[in-house]
């Protein structure tokens, strides 16, 4: 069994294979349960363990991690959050790989935007807003410039040094992409696609101040009764999801809505498997090759799903095991490949 370390996945990875891997993961058959995430204490803290499982014809992967919000000041050099992906063979139940699950997050959850993104957003997008500066943020912001030909990119944080340094990490893998520090009131209305991956427990900014043919992208809030966006946003938007099992159980964007009985779950348009399906039954009617490693960033969009320019869509994520599943066995496939290719 191999272990794949962080730097091993930063090396295999790039985002123009990882979103056609998680394309054609998401449309093709495959198991994954409601996630378990176990608080750790009953005193209202957010430590948690989590169990995350995964399987196709292919392979099966179980996910486990912690999260500890607190710890980097209560023990200093540590994170808040551990991972790692056990992935096994499923013809043999063989052990394959242990991989680790905290880089392939960054990957995936940004991965998974994009790919939302490509059916979502209008394929004419260029101005990028990203609202956070953890180490999330530059993967959100290089993903979506994957995907569609985005040539501004303004970041908003809480801490203008932190801001710089998220500019200058995204400026360094595009430095053809102009990239300054943002300002709320100014760029939601000025964006074509909001992406958001902050830790706040509340809206990051009014709904209407959000323009017609926007796309927003809500993915750092796992709590029920948290959120990143607010109700108006919500009501006028067409919404969609990558699981409704995890979303409908977890996500404060949706629940709070409908604890409010202004919103219904059923308003959802589509689950992320649902975008896809519709995305390979329409190749394959036409003709053309699906699940390609080409990857344009500018006409990866299904009329259905956006009936209209005008339309402002909003993507909901929490996270799914079928990402981890599909990022995990890339990882392990390109380094396996890589290393026969030095032999």
């Amino acid at each position: 069994m191999k272990i794949i370390t962080a730097q091993d996945v930063h090396r295999a990875l790039d985002f123009n294979c990882l979103i056609e891997a998680l394309r054609c993961q998401f449309s093709a058959p495959s198991s994954a349960p409601k996630r378990q995430v176990y608080p750790l204490d009953a005193a209202g803290s957010h430590d948690a363990f989590a169990l995350l499982p995964a399987w196709d014809v292919h392979s099966i992967a179980v996910k486990a991690f912690t999260y500890l919000p607190d710890n980097p000041s209560n023990n200093p050099g540590c994170q808040s959050l551990y991972s790692q992906i056990l992935l096994f063979c499923r013809q043999t139940g063989v052990p394959e790989a242990l991989i680790d699950g905290t880089s392939v997050t960054y990957w995936r959850t940004a991965a998974v935007s994009a790919l939302a993104s490509s059916y979502l957003s209008r394929s004419d997008s260029k101005r990028l807003l990203i609202f956070g500066t953890g180490n999330l943020a530059p993967f959100m912001a290089l993903a979506h410039a994957a995907v569609r030909p985005i040539d501004e990119i303004r970041v908003i944080g809480r801490n203008r040094q932190s801001v710089d340094k998220t500019c200058a990490n995204i400026r360094e893998q595009r430095p053809d992409i102009d990239i300054r520090p943002g300002d709320a009131a100014r760029d939601v209305p000025w964006a074509d696609i909001i992406s958001c991956a902050t830790g706040s427990p509340v809206p990051l900014f009014p709904g209407s101040w959000v323009s017609a043919g926007t796309h927003t992208d809500f993915v750092g809030n796992h709590h029920q009764n948290c959120r990143e966006c607010d109700t108006e946003l919500v009501l006028s938007a067409q919404v969609f999801v990558d699981s409704r099992i995890n979303v409908f159980a977890e996500a404060g964007e949706l629940l709070l809505p409908v604890q409010e009985g202004r919103f219904e779950l059923g308003s959802v348009r589509a689950e992320l498997s649902e975008l896809c399906r519709d995305r390979i039954s329409s190749e394959k009617s036409s003709s053309e090759k699906p699940c390609s490693d080409e990857l344009s960033n500018s006409n990866r969009s299904t009329a259905p799903w956006r009936t209209s320019p005008s339309d402002i869509t909003l993507f909901k994520s929490v996270g799914s095991a079928l990402a981890d599943l599909a990022a995990a066995r890339l990882v392990y496939q390109r380094l396996g490949d890589m290393t026969s290719a030095n032999e």
